[in-house]
């Protein structure tokens, strides 16, 4: 590899790939949806060229993979569930359609290696049974999101059988962690809910937590020694969300909830989220979908992480890491300035009265 181009470059992985690709000295295009955010994002990091751009329209953009011998794919849609209701079109158009373009123009620009981003759900297994890169997940047990991640490795396998002198490989991560999270994602929603005291108590499910620099680490890995048309796993650590959040609290400094919140109360809550989420269009923090994902995802994310091991070489930070790094990341940043702000100013009237 010498000249690399990356699709949602601004995103949690994509902006953390970047990173590790230029510091080891590979030149890199970056895919951003706006100029600003990549700019924002990136401050002038040497060896970047920023591609505005839209995975809903590939052919756009197309003429800038001219150069490059490489293509990491990490965009994808997978917002649906912070919007509530169903958002299948912009899940096919992106997720499935837009990898079919990517795939077809990166070839017609000479470029032979493809490294896509896959995902943990196109995966399944028994609760409690370990899973690995076999244990493909049926379409009918798969929500929207789910679906248009299995299709969308199923174009990435179809290409490569109409197309035996490109070489493209998958890599499946888990849920993502890691600094430099300005969506922010879920996980840096997370964080931030948890320093504010905005966490009314633990939901049920478990997790495999990952920090995003390993899984760049692991698609720069899969580019160089990855075997042609394989899935490697990259899901980290199997957790539930009563163990993580106390980790989370101590490492941010700040008291946690302990008591997890009721199914009754859940279902109550995403119901009056999803009508406020079609009444004003805005983000909504629990929707019907994802509770229901996470009731029936139970137990189910203990991942065998072998054939990534020995094939790519592949290891995982620490937990507590990941997190003190996030952490660091979003207080470094002003995300938790207003927050403390309000706590320092609570302490003091605290004190006055006391004294």
């Amino acid at each position: 590899m010498r000249s690399v181009f990356v699709t949602g470059a601004t995103g949690l992985l994509g902006n953390n790939l970047v990173r590790e690709l230029v510091a080891r000295g590979y030149t890199v295009k970056g895919l951003v949806r706006s100029r600003a955010k990549g700019e924002q994002q990136f401050n002038n990091l040497p060896g970047v060229e920023l591609v505005v751009g839209d995975m809903a329209d590939v052919d756009a953009f197309a003429a800038s993979l001219q150069g490059c011998d490489t293509v990491f794919h990490t965009a994808a849609f997978f917002r649906d569930n912070y919007k509530g209701g169903s958002h299948w079109k912009e899940l096919e158009k992106i997720n499935v359609s837009g990898t079919r373009r990517l795939l077809n123009q990166a070839y017609r620009a000479g470029i032979r290696r493809f490294v896509h981003t896959s995902s943990i759900a196109v995966l399944d297994g028994a609760p409690g049974s370990s899973i690995d890169e076999t244990c493909l997940r049926a379409d009918a047990d798969a929500d929207d999101y789910y679906r248009s991640k299995i299709l969308a490795d199923r174009v990435v396998l179809s290409f490569l059988e109409a197309h035996p002198e490109m070489h493209a490989c998958m890599v499946l991560p888990g849920w993502m962690w890691g600094p430099a999270d300005i969506g922010p994602t879920s996980s840096g929603q997370l964080v931030n809910d948890v320093v504010n005291g905005k966490l009314p108590g633990l939901i049920p499910g478990s997790f495999s937590v990952v920090d995003a620099r390993d899984v760049a680490w692991a698609l720069i890995a899969a580019a160089k020694q990855g075997r042609r048309g394989e899935r490697y796993l990259a899901a980290g650590r199997n957790m539930t969300m009563r163990q993580l959040v106390p980790v989370l609290g101590r490492i941010a400094g700040v008291k946690t909830p302990v008591r997890q919140l009721p199914l009754p109360f859940l279902y109550t809550l995403a119901t009056v989220q999803e009508i406020y989420a079609r009444l004003t269009g805005k983000p909504i923090l629990l929707s019907m979908a994802t509770l229901r994902l996470l009731i029936r995802e139970e137990d189910r994310s203990c991942f065998n992480h072998r054939k990534s091991e020995q094939e790519l070489g592949l290891s995982f930070r620490t937990l507590e890491q990941t997190i003190t790094d996030t952490v660091a990341w979003y207080r470094d940043h002003g995300w938790f300035e207003k927050h403390s702000a309000r706590a320092s100013k609570k302490k003091s009237s605290s004190v006055m009265v006391d004294n």
